[in-house]
């Protein structure tokens, strides 16, 4: 096996995960105490890595090229499938329409405003979707050397921003317990959509092949490094604010000033602010290759260059004209994201797992935990749904 091509599907797998889901961390925490925040970040960590592997189990019995269009056909049947392409065009165009809405403001900021050019607002979005966009629909190779190059350079700017900010912890802070109680079941949703990369697997599995124990690696390894990166940031951003502050910054602006103000370091303001640049390109890469191979397989297009540009024009024009039309749309298309990705990355992984088990004639690789580690998912996945249609009706606190 390319030892290259793990390392880069490890890469896209870590980058898909760690982007706008972590600038949100700190405020979807903000009352819950650093100790509390990390022993809710290794469970739901658990639960996505649990449900990626499933993936790979199902995977290990299919084409190399299925997508979750095709393996839900085959092992759910036709309102299975159905079911799996719903959720998958919500979550896939809602992530996409909030990082195009997040990317091109920052486009406007950075570059456009930085260059002294008289260009009309939503011309961040054109620009920010233009560019992604032609490296997702060049392939999945591109995608890798791009994401590769912007992940370390994001890596750089965290450790900035870490050593920036850790030198300023309080013990004080991490020490402190749960403002509300009701606050750690409200913090689920969010936290569990900054663990989704789950629609980044069937393209790696093309890129890669069927190799089921390099698989494995790649998805924990992988998935283990945002889990790392997310404790280091909680650590350094509960530690240097209090509660009370995180639980008064309302918006990442809001949480970049209340760091610059408290330590009158315009660095850090710097640091974060290319993070959250970074961040934000690679997690659309990901997820847009995601999207892009999911229409390619829906519409059963070929990888000619007048195929691919038909995809990618179904693929990024819908969530670049929510861009368009609603610039400041970031928060709200993320908002709705944790009940589609609970479809895709928990019920429908336990359901075709439960199905293709019933299959006699199987003998390959199982993931750990039988019936009981299904049930278990599916029931952490209603519990994550229950709480975001109870903050929805204000039956529960709503965070960040």
């Amino acid at each position: 096996m390319n030892n290259s091509k793990i390392f880069g599907s490890m890469l896209i797998i870590a980058g898909t995960t760690i982007g706008a889901g972590m600038l949100a961390l700190p405020l979807a925490a903000s009352g819950l105490g650093f100790g509390v925040a990390c022993v809710v970040m290794f469970l739901i960590w658990s639960l996505m890595t649990y449900t990626a592997l499933l993936m790979i189990e199902v995977h290990q019995y299919a084409p190399v090229d299925a997508t979750l269009h095709t393996l839900a056909h085959k092992l759910l049947g036709r309102k299975g499938q159905l079911v799996a392409s719903f959720s998958m065009m919500f979550l896939f165009y809602a992530l996409c329409a909030a990082y195009i809405a997040g990317g091109g403001e920052q486009m406007n900021d950075k570059l456009i405003n930085w260059a002294g050019l008289d260009l009309p607002e939503q011309s961040g979005a054109l620009l920010f979707t233009l560019l992604i966009g032609t490296v997702v629909a060049i392939g999945t190779r591109s995608v890798d050397m791009i994401n590769r190059s912007l992940f370390s350079l994001k890596l750089i700017a965290l450790v900035v921003m870490l050593f920036l900010l850790l030198p300023h912890v309080s013990v004080d802070n991490l020490v402190a317990l749960p403002v509300h109680q009701g606050l750690v079941l409200a913090s689920l949703p969010v936290i569990f959509t900054s663990f989704g990369f789950h629609g980044s697997i069937p393209s790696v599995v093309r890129y890669l092949g069927k190799d089921t124990k390099a698989l494995r690696w790649i998805i924990v390894v992988g998935s283990a490094l945002p889990l790392m990166v997310y404790g280091l940031w909680m650590l350094a951003s509960q530690g240097v604010l209090t509660q009370q502050e995180l639980m008064g910054s309302q918006s990442l602006n809001g949480f970049i000033g209340s760091l610059s103000n408290l330590l009158h370091n315009p660095m850090i303001a710097n640091a974060v602010s290319v993070f959250a640049d970074l961040a934000l390109a690679t997690s659309f890469l990901g997820v847009s290759l995601g999207l892009f191979d999911f229409i390619a397989d829906l519409l059963k297009r070929s990888a000619s260059p007048s195929h691919r540009v038909q995809v990618g024009l179904v693929t990024f024009l819908p969530p670049l004209g929510f861009a368009l039309f609603y610039p400041q749309g970031f928060i709200t298309a993320l908002g709705y994201a944790a009940f589609a990705l609970v479809i895709l990355a928990v019920f429908l992984p336990v359901a075709m797992v439960a199905t293709q088990r019933k299959q006699a004639d199987l003998n390959g690789y199982q993931v750990k935990g039988g019936t009981l580690g299904l049930v278990v998912a599916a029931l952490a996945g209603l519990l994550i749904i229950s709480v975001q249609l109870m903050q929805m009706f204000n039956l529960f606190p709503a965070i960040g």
